[in-house]
């Protein structure tokens, strides 16, 4: 084990590797002001250098320059089995440093957490994709079916420069898939001690409903016990209830 001096923080080299890879994303600003910003790119040249070392090759795709998507294709055994998408995005909302306890592009490291912007949207699931591919492939691993990797631009921007545009003008890239895992909708929770992380398998979506409601016709100076105006309002009311929030 290796000791620092109090404040000090570990070096690159004493860190698991993806710690070093979370850490060195965070400390590339990938900001998203918008189009007239170039952050992904420098985020890309890193990611790309990663799995460049083990032998995997990426391609590159820029509506805009700077705006890079990274995509590449870890070939499986079987080519006719569909193919898996991983996906994370590399650029990162704005960051007031005076709103930080420590600066949000230094990805300092102290009482065993990793601090900085990205650390949790998303940089840290790009560091984790990285880094279980590396070590897979390291250990000879080759996986059944074909695995995408896809680090992408402009998620906090709506993606018109990244998956939106990526999926309408480069299909070919996710040829086959039919599953994505990327960015999901649970945290981590202390139990009993230790930590859990949730699999988010669904999210929200829309319902739109009719309702009906029937009642006895009556003069407008007696309200009917059973007016259907009143049922409608319940009915209402017991929808936007049971989120257990009120407005």
């Amino acid at each position: 084990m290796t000791v620092h001096p109090i404040g000090a923080e570990p070096a690159d080299d004493d860190l698991p590797e993806v710690v070093r890879l979370a850490r060195a994303l965070i400390r590339i600003d990938t900001s998203n002001f918008g189009r007239r910003a170039e952050p992904e790119r420098p985020a890309a040249d890193l990611v790309e250098a990663e799995l460049a070392a083990v032998g995997i090759t990426a391609q590159r795709f820029e509506r805009e320059p700077g705006r890079t998507n990274l995509v590449a294709r870890w070939r499986g055994k079987d080519p006719a089995l569909p193919a898996l998408l991983l996906h994370a995005h590399l650029d990162v909302v704005p960051a007031d440093p005076h709103a930080w306890t420590h600066p949000p592009f230094a990805g300092r490291i102290e009482d065993g957490m990793l601090w900085g912007r990205g650390a949790v949207d998303m940089k840290d699931f790009a560091a984790m994709i990285v880094a279980a591919v590396r070590r897979l492939v390291g250990e000879g691993f080759q996986p059944d079916r074909d695995i995408v990797l896809a680090f992408l631009a402009d998620e906090e921007a709506g993606s018109d420069l990244g998956s939106v545009w990526l999926v309408e003008e480069h299909p070919e890239v996710f040829a086959g898939v039919d599953t994505a895992l990327g960015e999901g909708g649970g945290y981590s929770i202390d139990i009993a001690g230790g930590r859990a992380y949730f699999m988010n398998t669904g999210e929200k979506g829309v319902l739109t409903l009719e309702l009906t409601a029937r009642g006895t016709a009556g003069h407008g100076s007696l309200p009917a016990i059973d007016n259907p105006n009143l049922r409608i309002a319940r009915a209402v009311t017991a929808v936007g209830g049971s989120s257990g929030r009120s407005s």
